[in-house]
């Protein structure tokens, strides 16, 4: 594994927008973005949102093949500014569109109830391209970042289905809320940090 930098982020957001193109079910990616005849490209753009989010307020980190990657946000790092106000304009702009937007803040709000309120890492996204999915890439790249990370903050996640559930469950972290108050489920899990 490798620490990403501003030069790999070309690679991971190629990664991620691989990952996520092809899957149409109700999901948090299909849900931010607007769904229409510029879906693949708007997906794009959200991936190199979050790309960049995490390269300035958080960390990402490369399989050694370049297959797989994870984004993290540190919760101590990431406050509100006048870029992330930017971005988020632009967000709403190039991916969510103006009417969605809307839902898009009333899902975030949703979220960010249930964040932990002592600073935690947020595992925000992880991807695998789709030709390297269920070659134990992504298992191998998530073990070596936890094992990165130790037991330095808790470890925040959610997630939308019952598989990515139990493979994070798998990995230590515990389901402490679910909900369906949006179109689709969603899985609230912690990794809470050891005393």
């Amino acid at each position: 594994m490798k620490k990403a930098s501003l030069s790999d982020q070309c690679v991971v957001i190629d990664i991620l927008h691989a990952a996520f193109v092809t899957e149409t079910f109700p999901n948090s990616i299909n849900f931010v973005v607007k769904q229409d005849k510029r879906r693949a490209q708007r997906i794009y753009y959200l991936m190199e949102y979050q790309c960049k989010m995490a390269l300035h307020y958080g960390e990402i980190f490369l399989s050694d093949d370049h297959k797989s990657c994870v984004l993290f946000l540190d919760s101590e790092k990431k406050k509100t500014s006048l870029r992330t106000i930017i971005m988020d304009i632009k967000l709403a702009f190039l991916c969510t569109g103006l009417r969605h937007a809307i839902q898009v803040i009333r899902r975030e709000k949703i979220l960010k109830l249930r964040h932990p309120k002592v600073p935690f890492l947020h595992l925000w996204i992880m991807g695998t391209i789709p030709k390297s999915q269920d070659s134990g890439v992504g298992t191998k790249l998530l073990n070596e970042v936890l094992a990165y990370y130790g037991n330095v903050k808790p470890i925040y996640l959610e997630t939308t289905t019952e598989n990515n559930r139990n493979f994070y469950k798998k990995k230590g972290f515990e389901i402490f809320d679910e909900t369906s108050i949006l179109v689709y489920p969603l899985y609230f899990l912690l990794k809470p940090k050891m005393e």
